[in-house]
């Protein structure tokens, strides 16, 4: 369902596709709760999952709620619209994956926040060169602006000392979120349970 639900956004020709292909998910996930996953190979997977590890709801609907905003093609407006997406996408993947391995702890739960907000900031980086051959930009204006940089300057490929900034700044901050998981394991969240 991951997969299908990231690939959305590059796989439609209009917005419009996009929604549709999105409310296919979240009619999907209110079936599979209701126990009447439909005749799909994808759904019949998740609700075998939904009823092994008894997962929650909310993570599988905020992930496809997050998605569905994001098929508007606009560059987040600051670093914290940033990490408000990767808590709602990568970090609610984390959530469940924590369900599944039968972890419920605070510091685990916390550790995961954290590393998901990491990995959308990554994500976001590593994926500019890809969106850039695509005319668009999804980095933070507030960081972009703070350095001078125009989205022109990523479709060029600048490699200006002020492009580098911005690439710094935001890999900083994922860094920082790492920082604040290696406090978490220090805090001693219990150790995972094979369930």
């Amino acid at each position: 369902m991951w997969n299908w639900l990231r690939l959305v956004k590059d796989s439609v020709s209009e917005k419009t596709i996009g929604l549709m292909r999105m409310q296919f998910w979240k009619k999907t996930v209110d079936d599979v709760y209701c126990d009447s996953p439909p005749h799909q190979p994808v759904a019949i997977e998740l609700w075998k999952a939904v009823k092994r590890h008894n997962l929650t709801k909310r993570w599988l609907m905020k992930i496809i709620d997050e998605r569905e905003k994001n098929l508007d093609d606009k560059a987040y407006r600051n670093i914290q619209e940033l990490e408000n997406y990767a808590e709602n996408t990568q970090s609610s993947l984390l959530y469940l994956t924590l369900e599944i391995l039968g972890i419920k702890d605070l510091h685990a739960d916390h550790a995961a926040s954290h590393i998901g907000k990491a990995q959308g900031i990554v994500t976001c980086l590593r994926a500019t060169p890809y969106h850039g051959s695509r005319r668009r930009v999804f980095l933070p204006m507030d960081i972009c602006m703070l350095h001078g940089v125009s989205q022109e300057d990523f479709l060029r490929k600048s490699q200006d000392k002020n492009v580098r900034d911005v690439v710094y700044d935001m890999a900083s901050q994922a860094h920082l979120h790492l920082k604040h998981v290696v406090f978490c394991i220090q805090g001693g969240f219990n150790q995972p349970r094979i369930v």
